[in-house]
């Protein structure tokens, strides 16, 4: 499931590195996903299919893939990729801050991917959707998410810190964290292939 503000182009490269096992599911990067989390769950949860599956959520729609397994057995296993909902990031100047400090440890050649698709979504949808969804509890419900868990954090990403992922990883049953070298937050793009390698690895250990 896309981030916030992107759509099925954030993981293009991730997906021709899958061998054609990854689904786009509605993710938050159109005007009109200005929903609450139940809304945007329960949208994803409409569009999984028989199952079993693997959820991957980047940044803050891993809110929304974890609210999706707390529930549904469908789910046999998550990746989050840079999960986005640290309690200390909440303030937008301290949000804003730390954006723009890991956009400029980002590849230069990505970004004009990632301005296309927030400018295709809007400003104003994209602060929505972050009010609504910023004070969720995301590490209270992985405590109760019992299929396996990987977090992944790409050491330079100051949007997911070190201590708040170890903590995600910590937290969920069967949770391990996963850093990747020189990567930021936007891992899909990226590192596609080490992405896809979790992915594979994840899949092959679920229920079928």
């Amino acid at each position: 499931m896309p981030g916030l503000g992107l759509d099925g182009r954030s993981s293009a490269r991730l997906r021709r590195r899958s061998g054609g096992t990854v689904a786009i599911l509605p993710g938050m990067g159109l005007r009109r996903c200005v929903g609450t989390l139940p809304e945007l769950a329960d949208e994803l949860r409409a569009g999984l299919g028989s199952g079993p599956v693997v959820l991957v959520g980047h940044s803050q729609s891993c809110q929304v893939v974890v609210a999706v397994a707390e529930q549904e057995p469908r789910v046999a296993g998550l990746l989050l990729l840079g999960p986005t909902t640290d309690p200390r990031l909440r303030r937008p100047a301290v949000l804003v801050a730390r954006w723009v400090r890991t956009a400029l440890r980002e590849p230069w050649w990505q970004l004009p991917l990632v301005l296309t698709q927030w400018l295709h979504t809007g400003p104003v949808a994209m602060a929505a959707l972050w009010r609504r969804l910023s004070g969720d509890r995301v590490d209270e419900r992985l405590r109760r998410v019992a299929v396996p868990v990987v977090v992944v954090r790409g050491e330079r990403d100051l949007l997911c810190p070190h201590d708040w992922a170890a903590a995600l990883a910590r937290g969920a049953p069967r949770g391990r964290l996963v850093e990747l070298p020189g990567a930021a937050h936007m891992t899909p793009q990226t590192h596609p292939a080490a992405v896809a390698a979790l992915l594979v690895d994840l899949a092959g250990g679920a229920p079928t």
